[in-house]
């Protein structure tokens, strides 16, 4: 698999240069991490590793999937393109909005269920 965590400090490094077209610095990502600098420094040279949870928040403020941060390798073979569409159009809703969406969905998924059960079908999952 390689090193890992020297992929994820590379696209970490490389998505905060980028970010807004002309970057972010280490410290002011480190105060939307609610981390130091010195971690965000650390994260892009792999000398520490990012938790799954860090990595979820970075991807939600970068408004990527948290599977950018793996090479393609690593990832499933073929990415649902919807999904890939929904996390580029959520990825700057606040905390708030977030969850308003996965309630959301949870009814959406729970009404489906719902009517199946009335109709008797059940659908393979």
């Amino acid at each position: 698999m390689g090193n890992i965590y020297g992929f994820i400090g590379e696209k970490i490094r490389e998505l905060r240069q980028n970010y807004g077209g002309k970057g972010i610095s280490q410290e002011d990502l480190g105060k939307i991490m609610e981390t130091t600098p010195n971690t965000i420094s650390r994260w892009e040279t792999a000398t520490y590793k990012p938790s799954a949870k860090e990595l979820h928040r970075l991807a939600q403020f970068f408004g990527v999937s948290i599977s950018s941060f793996f090479p393609e390798s690593e990832r499933p073979e073929s990415e649902n393109p919807l999904i890939q569409a929904l996390m580029s159009a959520t990825g700057d809703l606040d905390e708030a909005a977030l969850q308003d969406l996965i309630g959301y969905a949870q009814y959406r998924v729970a009404r489906r269920k719902l009517a199946q059960a009335k109709t008797g079908k059940k659908r393979k999952e």
